[in-house]
């Protein structure tokens, strides 16, 4: 049964793990990655990537991406966004703090900033409208 918005903007506003996806090219099946993501009902999209990885490139050249969360308990749940990127700025160590801090226990948070910042390279902030949604809640099985 599909999601009303509020539910499915709710239950994307949950700090699950996005399947992230998106055009990989002529020839390709499309990327699809494991990211963190950040949402608030009504708003956008916004993924941390590095400037350099591919996953920024394929994004630049496509211009948008899907992301897809799901759950299994208490029941089976899944919504899917699709759109186009609205905004790619630099990262910065706010970003990566706000981020962390959605999916992180608040103890550890400052200490994966410190490891992120110095080993992940150069961050971009890439800002994602949601044009197309697909969702369901199958129930329990």
């Amino acid at each position: 049964m599909a999601l009303t918005r509020e539910e499915r903007e709710t239950f994307l506003a949950e700090p699950h793990i996005a399947a992230l996806a998106v055009d990989a090219g002529a020839g390709r099946a499309p990327l699809t990655v494991p990211i963190w993501y950040q949402y608030e009902p009504g708003g956008t999209v916004w993924v941390l990537t590095g400037r350099d990885s591919r996953k920024n490139r394929l994004i630049s050249r496509a211009g948008r991406f899907s992301l897809m969360v799901d759950r299994l308990e208490p029941t089976i749940r899944y919504v899917s966004v699709e759109g186009p990127v609205v905004e790619t700025a630099t990262g910065t160590e706010e970003h990566l703090r706000e981020m962390s801090a959605r999916y992180l226990p608040a103890e550890k948070v400052e200490g994966y900033v410190a490891f992120a910042s110095a080993e992940h390279g150069e961050q971009v902030l890439l800002r994602m409208r949601p044009e197309h949604w697909v969702s369901s809640d199958l129930g329990s099985v």
